[in-house]
């Protein structure tokens, strides 16, 4: 008997990405201090991507002690740009800020994902996206926050892709559905060699 799926995140377009693909899943959100790792992991010099990688491992193991016997998914996006480490913005003017660091910059999006079955971690990916922002006025960057912080203030870097947050962009390099948030093709991949879903 294959062990059922567990997303520990809220992330509404990580469900529907796993909906998406035919998975059946529980969601199960757990609460880290992602600032405090987040912030430790970068006076200590850690790159982007270990702390993508450290923040979706904590997230699976916290969720699997409330789901013995699951495989447990958790998740997590870092954004990085001139060796700087971007996270969630808390306020507007934060996210304009940001915004106004990354246009006409290139940055990279790291989307990990780490499987944890019975306290032991048995799958890890992190994908990279490349992606370059155009040099937009700041009347477009005031225009677009109006119409979009209450849907991006919850995304890292302040855009979401599959909306107008596209339109920031001059070059995207690299897998769609890490730029989403999840290695969706890898994670499928695992769970086919492993037999949880059909091939």
């Amino acid at each position: 008997m294959t062990p059922p799926l567990v997303l520990a995140s809220g992330s509404a377009i990580r469900a529907q990405l796993l909906r998406n693909a035919g998975l059946e899943f529980e969601v199960l959100p757990v609460r880290i201090d992602e600032e405090a790792v987040r912030a430790a992991m970068v006076a200590e010099g850690a790159p982007g991507r270990d702390i993508a990688d450290a923040l979706a491992g904590m997230k699976a193991r916290k969720a699997a002690e409330k789901a013995p016997g699951a495989l447990v998914l958790g998740c997590d996006q870092v954004l990085e740009s001139g060796g700087q480490v971007f996270g969630k913005a808390e306020t507007r003017d934060e996210g304009r800020d940001q915004l106004r660091l990354l246009r006409g910059q290139r940055h990279s999006l790291l989307s990990a994902a780490v499987l944890v079955e019975d306290g032991r971690e048995v799958w890890r990916h992190v994908g990279v996206a490349r992606m370059a922002m155009r040099d937009f006025s700041d009347a477009y960057l005031d225009a677009y926050l109006d119409r979009t912080w209450e849907e991006v203030r919850h995304s890292v870097g302040c855009y979401q892709i599959e909306g107008e947050g596209v339109r920031l962009m001059g070059r995207v390099d690299g897998d769609y559905f890490s730029i989403l948030g999840l290695p969706l093709v890898e994670l499928l991949n695992y769970l086919s060699v492993r037999g949880v879903i059909a091939t």
